[in-house]
């Protein structure tokens, strides 16, 4: 029987990057086509002219802070507060344009590959 654990997603004591630091990526589930994960960001973005690619979906949804998305096509930037979830398609071309830092952004991330 597996252990029942309990952690608190607004929880980030010692885990929070200083805004050159990477990002804080920790995974909660994880397997085979299907990644759970929480992300700290506290002014961080995508390096200029860096563009995700992911090969699986992902949702996510910015649990506290204010970020913005860019994408490459369309060009469009899409301003998320918290509480806002997007689903990204795979292989769809986007960047993190700004992160806030203060509150920091705490991310929820499902990426997933579908199955047919």
């Amino acid at each position: 029987m597996k252990k029942i654990s309990i952690k608190n997603l607004f929880s980030v004591e010692g885990k929070l990057p200083k805004a050159d630091e990477e990002e804080v990526f920790e995974k909660i589930i994880e397997q085979e086509d299907f990644l759970l994960e929480r992300i700290i960001s506290t002014g961080q973005q995508s390096p200029e002219g860096f563009w995700y690619e992911q090969q699986r979906d992902e949702w996510v949804v910015l649990l506290q802070g204010k970020a913005t998305l860019q994408f490459q096509r369309p060009n469009e930037e899409v301003q998320l507060k918290a509480g806002d979830s997007i689903l990204l398609p795979a292989l769809c071309k986007h960047r993190v344009s700004h992160t806030s830092n203060e509150p920091p952004c705490i991310w929820l991330a499902l990426h997933y590959k579908v199955t047919k």
